[in-house]
């Protein structure tokens, strides 16, 4: 992790899948992560509050209001804070080209990078046949998803304990898994081709929590990951150039009687 010196400054940064309001976020990396970093462009592709969960039961500390009032004070200090709804937070979109805070709402923007690309910014889930055509497992879904993480917190916290470095289940298995490897590069492919319908030379999306930057058939496909596991983000360099940052994965082994609570629960 970089010094705490002075904010790394980019000309854009792309955020997903959040999920603030679920025992999941890890709003403290991400408040870590905002306070290192700013730019002149913030994209939230979506997710970034999770209404599913909130719908079923409250759960909102400190530290989610801290990362909504962060982004509100970047945006207070000029910063230009675009918000892009996902199925998550899909009651946003009753809001679309509205303003909250200086926060501007909108379902899809075409992002013009400093060496001229054009990228389509979308989180995803509209092209996501789960969610278009069997909403109840998607549900049932976001919930096996939850009980994986808290599996892969717990050991990871004995792996901490042996001298051995973070590792993540659920990644392991979206690569190992055939049908999650085919669902994945299905999206990539799909929204590729939303991106090339539309004359864009890329799209940058999340949705599917798996940060990755690759050509699809000439069309640049950018997922900005997540910060419920991976703890990822997207920046646009000055000169147009895309990286994606992961931050440091860290947990008080303090916790792991509440996490183990919680994963049984």
């Amino acid at each position: 992790m970089p010094e705490r010196s002075s904010p790394s400054h980019f000309r854009t940064l792309f955020l997903s899948d959040i999920h603030l309001g679920t025992r999941s976020c890890q709003a403290e990396l991400l408040l870590d992560f905002l306070r290192c970093h700013d730019a002149e462009t913030i994209y939230l592709v979506g997710d970034v509050v999770d209404g599913w969960q909130l719908r079923r039961g409250w759960y909102w500390p400190q530290a989610h209001n801290d990362v909504v009032q962060k982004l509100l004070r970047k945006a207070r200090k000029g910063a230009r804070i675009v918000y892009v709804p996902g199925n998550h937070d899909e009651f946003l979109r009753d809001y679309l080209g509205n303003y909250f805070g200086g926060v501007e709402i909108v379902d899809r923007i075409v992002h013009r990078t400093a060496d001229g690309r054009r990228m389509l910014v979308i989180h995803g889930d509209q092209f996501d046949i789960v969610i278009r055509h069997a909403r109840w497992l998607a549900h049932l879904g976001a919930g096996a998803y939850a009980v994986v993480f808290h599996l892969n917190t717990i050991f990871n916290f004995v792996r901490r304990r042996l001298g051995f470095n973070y590792w993540s289940l659920s990644s392991w298995l979206k690569r190992r898994v055939k049908n999650a490897v085919s669902y994945m590069g299905a999206f990539e492919e799909v929204l590729a081709n939303e991106a090339r319908r539309l004359g864009a030379d890329g799209i940058v999306c999340g949705h599917i929590h798996y940060a990755r930057m690759v050509d699809v058939h000439g069309i640049r496909y950018v997922n900005t990951g997540d910060w419920v596991e991976s703890c990822t983000a997207v920046a646009e360099h000055h000169n147009g150039q895309l990286e994606i940052i992961h931050w440091n994965h860290a947990f008080d082994g303090e916790e792991l009687p509440q996490l183990i609570a919680e994963a049984v629960d």
